[in-house]
């Protein structure tokens, strides 16, 4: 990913999906993508900006390791930071990582491991002021979290008051594991489903979500459990984590009976296999296993990145396959009108989350599996919001009937079309689900950014009939919003002010948030900074579309499809009658004499003089076009170290390539001399 518009916008957008993960996670106590699915944009996003550190913002999910507090309870900042842990499904990650911290640790000290199973529950930090427990506070930001102590007494494994026979400081504070048996898991759900309620997801969000009631009643209705595995504060006289975990049982803190060390990787290995075999047979979920730096002295010389602790690892265990039944196939209407097909199964446990639908893809993915209604299928939670059934499981008993996709559309019953491939609803309209999906989509993080505007809150809006068309979003007020459920006076505020707040949007995130066919976000901001205005945009035919750097013809007449279909024009009227005012976009300099307006740049491979957002947003200034494509249309490849098949597709087209010192000679025909790269060293996570 070379294009500065590309990275910048894949970067906002991972931000965006970890944000609303963060909150459904830590806040709903819905999660809503798996905990690998997670990793995986955490890891790219670490990714991304360790190669553009200009670009991280102390806003990121990089910048923070948990949810945000919850309305209701009092906050307080932690004796010292609880960090989260960095992970890898993959043996070789393992290896890396020990392989690092030995090169780290060097001939300092000895290298040896404190291994312990790693529980999928809530952690929590509790401190003890003279021996007595004074506060209970959720892991929070990692630096502030939210103060639970009424619920925390409840838990019978939490003691009020430390063992005295082993001496303890004026303050101690401790950090542990508070989660819900899986029996007992299996009885909240189900009492939960008897009174028409929402079960919870996993143990973990039962936990998380018992210990945060305000009733503390309820939360001692349910028998939650507790493990300790470090000392945040007033552990002076400890060296290293056996003799932590030593202290904390000596307290009367409960410790894991599983806990071990070892000395080696081939060790590490060992462990996490003899643990995984026991996954299935121990009384609580576990996701993993924790490898941690057994020599603490060690652990404060190696310190910590801003996000997770050098000397530890979370080495987690592979996605578990399951096999459930097929009770119904369900077709599903998008935004876009598109029609898909999504299995409703037989609740089963996969990896600690209760899966009951799975993505069928499209009836060609139906079809090559053979899946029908009643089959027996193997389903895999990998990485999906929504797991995927990956194939069927013979049984030998008699099947149904091949699933048909119905005639017409589930939603509003408007006779569906094929186009091409796809089962489309027409009703582009009137159709309920796909004004949910634009609603949603129009609100998101890369469109108008509105802050409390998910799927939930839109499916109410539609439902309720608040809003029958997205530029009705605009007409709603706080006293409308309240109605709905979940809404108190403040959020319901809150809300309206953010709808309020994107009335004067960026020009490249209306465009995002409209669902313009084939327009994401890179386009979006191509075509701003093309034709400065929305009506421009509006009003400019294929051929001007075309002449847009990376569009062709399919894209310019989808667009301007998208702009002359009645029902889109209707709609955008409205939006423009009062409701929005689109900001025009600054556009490149006409470059004068400068000699590069009209010319098109491409940059690839490392540069030594400048960074490449530094080089595209240069020669932009000076009239130019920066792609991150090769075309016939590209005047120059600037080709730094490592150009690759950028190169090789710009001497295949005749387009001149330009080295860093012939590019820097150009420049200086006309005056300009590039600054250095900005944004400082990659930081070592190592």
């Amino acid at each position: 990913m070379s294009h500065a518009g590309d990275v910048v916008a894949r970067i906002d957008e991972l931000r965006h999906a970890l944000r609303q993960h963060n909150h459904a996670y830590h806040v709903l106590d819905r999660p809503s993508i798996s905990d690998e699915a997670y990793d995986e944009l955490m890891r790219e996003l670490l990714t991304l900006e360790e190669q553009h550190p200009h670009l991280v913002s102390a806003d990121s999910p990089t910048q923070r390791v948990g949810g945000a507090a919850v309305d209701g309870f009092a906050t307080a900042v932690h004796a010292r930071p609880m960090l989260s842990l960095d992970s890898s499904a993959k043996e070789e990650a393992i290896r890396a990582f020990d392989a690092r911290l030995r090169r780290a640790v060097g001939d300092a000290a000895p290298v040896e491991y404190s291994l312990e199973p790693k529980i999928d529950g809530l952690s929590v930090e509790l401190v003890y002021v003279d021996g007595i427990l004074e506060r209970a506070v959720t892991r929070g930001d990692g630096t502030t979290g939210e103060v639970i102590t009424t619920g925390v007494r409840t838990i019978r494994t939490v003691p009020l008051r430390l063992d005295a026979r082993r001496p303890y400081p004026d303050i101690v504070s401790v950090r542990g594991e508070i989660y819900l048996p899986i029996d007992a898991f299996d009885d909240v759900n189900a009492d939960l489903i008897n009174q028409g309620k929402q079960p919870f997801a996993n143990p973990r969000n039962a936990a998380a979500g018992t210990v945060r009631q305000l009733d503390a009643r309820l939360t001692a209705s349910r028998p939650l459990r507790i493990y300790c595995y470090d000392v945040l504060a007033g552990g002076d006289d400890v060296a290293t984590q056996d003799e932590m975990l030593e202290a904390l049982a000596g307290w009367g803190l409960p410790v894991n009976e599983l806990n071990e060390r070892t000395a080696d990787v081939d060790g590490i290995m060992a462990y996490f296999r003899v643990i995984e075999r026991k996954r299935d047979d121990l009384p609580y979920e576990i996701d993993g296993v924790v490898i941690k730096l057994q020599d603490l002295a060690a652990r404060e010389r190696l310190g910590t990145t801003s996000h997770h602790p050098r000397w530890a690892f979370a080495a987690k265990f592979q996605p578990r396959k399951e096999v459930s039944q097929v009770l119904k196939i369900i077709a599903s209407v998008g935004r876009t009108g598109v029609v898909t097909p999504v299995a409703l199964l037989r609740p089963v446990n996969i990896g600690g989350v209760t899966v009951a639908r799975a993505n069928l893809h499209n009836v060609e993915d139906i079809e090559r599996k053979d899946i029908r209604e009643g089959d027996d299928v193997r389903v895999e939670r990998a990485g999906d919001v929504i797991p995927q059934v990956v194939e069927r499981v013979d049984t030998g008993i008699e099947r149904g009937a091949p699933f048909a996709m119905p005639s017409t559309c589930p939603s509003c019953e408007t006779p569906l079309v094929k186009v091409g491939p796809y089962t489309v609803c027409p009703n582009s309209l009137e159709c309920p689900a796909q004004l949910v999906g634009r609603l949603t989509h129009f609100g998101s993080r890369m469109g108008l950014d509105i802050e409390g505007l998910g799927e939930q809150t839109a499916r109410q809006l539609v439902e309720t009939a608040l809003v029958r068309s997205v530029p009705q979003l605009f007409d709603l007020t706080a006293d409308h919003i309240k109605t709905l459920d979940g809404f108190g006076d403040k959020s319901a505020t809150n809300l309206a002010d953010a709808i309020a707040a994107a009335r004067n949007p960026e020009l490249p995130r209306l465009l995002y948030a409209l669902g313009i066919p084939e327009v994401g976000a890179t386009v979006a901001r191509t075509l701003a900074t093309h034709f400065g205005s929305f009506e421009a945009i509006r009003s400019a035919d294929t051929e001007a579309l075309m002449a847009v750097d990376g569009i062709g013809q399919v894209m310019a007449d989808q667009i301007h499809a998208y702009f002359h279909e009645p029902s889109n024009a209707e709609a955008i009227d409205a939006l423009l009658d009062g409701r929005l005012v689109p900001r025009t976009e600054p556009r490149p300099a006409a470059g004068g004499g400068s000699g590069l307006a009209g010319q098109t740049f491409v940059f690839t491979g490392a540069m030594e003089s400048f960074s490449r957002d530094q080089a595209e947003e240069l020669v932009r200034s000076l009239g130019a076009k920066a792609s991150g494509s090769v075309s016939s249309k590209t005047t120059y490849l600037v080709a730094g170290e490592g150009g690759g098949s950028k190169l090789s597709k710009a001497q295949d087209l005749g387009v001149s390539v330009l080295s860093e010192t012939e590019f820097i000679a150009l420049l200086a025909t006309l005056g300009v001399t590039p600054s250095s790269p900005s944004g400082g060293e990659q930081e070592d996570d190592g």
